[in-house]
């Protein structure tokens, strides 16, 4: 086993301590007394100072512990100075290997991680983190709380993977991982909805201020302390896209696509980021022309004649390898993509627009849960597919693509969305909101998955190094 050490580097906001004594002078000497005294102030910090500040910091940067290399057979061969593969060891409990047939590429470089999206949902009684009095950036439709959700259990679950455990979203650590640095979430409202989610978690460290931008499309924050920004890059078709009837055949409106073209409103600052989590898929659902090489090809529910239809699948998969297309010809995004999979709507008892409601109050257990419903496996399969690609095609060009893969966890949330409480009962809504999430809620997972694959990132990070050093000893 061949240990590799990092010296921790702590943050400059560690407070500096200060020490008064009388040391005693040695018979062998002033020297000798200074030594003594370096060795009982690193013994301080060793035994005293770091186990109590890291529990705030969760080891953000040095996961990487446990180093072996593996035979042919796969099984371990002694240690050695060279090392072909490195095992990660989660913090709480081992991680079990990927499977060969993962979507991810978490086995990347021989790196290990726990699979953390295959478990159920477990009581936590400690949640939730925050309220609508103590963060002010839920949207109205989202705030359950306000609009008088009678119960709240929906607020006291987390998500367990099956292998080892995922901590909840710790402000701290997440600040000091992306310190500098800067985020981007693309794609439509419920992009939007994790945003509020982010905001809420991590103004118990730093409130994150709005920064006015000239484009309405375009929202972004800053934490001023930390020196993260982040921001809403708004394009919930991910493509160039042109509303043609705000009406349409379904009352949702009708949009030309133009599935070979770049959406230029998010495409041209994608460079500007460290990290961009890309999701949409739900407004592939309304009806829309289909437009390659300014020509159309076809349609999805467009009720046009002579139009074929092609399905919401066939502009969907035209539309995400676009997107993918973009940032893997953006020569200065140098960062990490996390593609976030598609999240499932609960409506029971009818569709959206004909009385479909979510009033379910716990989650589903695993064995319970339903199968995801046709259309939306479809897209679920396009993502993964569309993602590989992507994946493969980026390598080439050194970009890094990682898969954010929340539907499972997600599909066993019924309970999890506004339904009737984003709306006070007096108003004029007619439909049930079974497609976004209450915040505090559900959606907070999300961020527990987005800080644990950034600490992965940093293991690859580190690990990249080491392997650098030793191929040139």
């Amino acid at each position: 086993m061949v240990m590799v050490k990092k010296k921790k580097k702590f943050p400059s906001r560690f407070p500096p301590f200060f020490f008064s004594a009388n040391v005693m002078e040695l018979p062998l000497g002033r020297s000798n007394a200074k030594t003594i005294l370096l060795v009982t102030v690193a013994l301080l910090l060793l035994t005293i100072v770091i186990p109590i500040y890291y529990p705030l910091l969760g080891y953000p940067v040095y996961l990487l512990k446990h180093y072996s290399t593996k035979s042919s057979s796969g099984s371990s061969s002694p240690p050695s100075s060279s090392l072909s593969a490195v095992h990660v060891q989660a913090p709480v409990s081992a991680p079990p290997p990927r499977k060969a047939d993962e979507d991810d590429d978490d086995d990347e470089d021989g790196i290990k991680f726990c699979d953390l999206f295959s478990g159920e949902w477990v009581p936590n009684p400690k949640a939730p983190y925050y309220t609508n009095s103590t963060c002010s950036a839920i949207y109205e439709r989202q705030d359950c709380m306000k609009h008088g959700r009678p119960d709240t259990g929906y607020m006291k679950w987390r998500w367990k993977p099956d292998g080892c455990d995922l901590p909840i979203f710790n402000p701290v650590q997440f600040l000091e991982i992306v310190r500098g640095k800067s985020m981007a979430f693309v794609g439509d409202s419920l992009s939007g909805n994790q945003i509020q989610s982010l905001i809420c978690l991590i103004s118990r460290v730093d409130y994150p201020i709005s920064v006015p931008t000239p484009d309405e499309n375009f929202k972004l924050w800053n934490c001023t302390y930390y020196n993260f920004t982040f921001a809403l890059l708004w394009t919930p078709h991910l493509v160039k896209a042109i509303q043609a009837d705000p009406n349409g055949p379904t009352g949702s409106g009708l949009f030309n696509l133009y599935l070979d073209e770049f959406d230029q409103r998010w495409t041209t600052h994608i460079q500007e980021f460290d990290y961009i989590v890309i999701s949409a898929a739900h407004w592939f659902y309304r009806p829309s022309v289909f437009y390659e090489n300014n020509q159309i090809i076809g349609c999805h529910y467009c009720l046009l004649n002579n139009v074929s239809d092609l399905t919401e699948r066939y502009g969907y998969r035209k539309a995400i390898r676009t997107a993918f297309r973009a940032i893997n010809e953006c020569k200065n995004f140098k960062g990490v993509t996390f593609l976030r999979t598609i999240s499932p709507p609960h409506f029971e008892n009818g569709p959206w627009n004909q009385g479909g409601n979510c009033v379910r109050t716990k989650p589903f257990k695993r064995k319970e849960t339903p199968a995801l419903e046709e259309g939306h496996l479809e897209i679920y399969k396009i993502q993964l597919e569309e993602f590989r690609a992507a994946t493969k095609e980026g390598k080439k060009k050194g970009k890094k693509f990682r898969l954010m893969d929340t539907m499972k966890a997600m599909l066993m949330r019924p309970d999890g969305h506004p339904s009737r409480y984003g709306h006070f009962a007096h108003e004029n809504v007619t439909a049930n909101d079974c497609l976004h999430w209450c915040v505090p809620g559900p959606i907070d997972a999300w961020n527990d998955f987005l800080l644990e694959m950034l600490k992965m990132e940093e293991v690859r990070s580190y690990a990249e190094k080491v392997f650098s050093s030793d191929n040139k000893m």
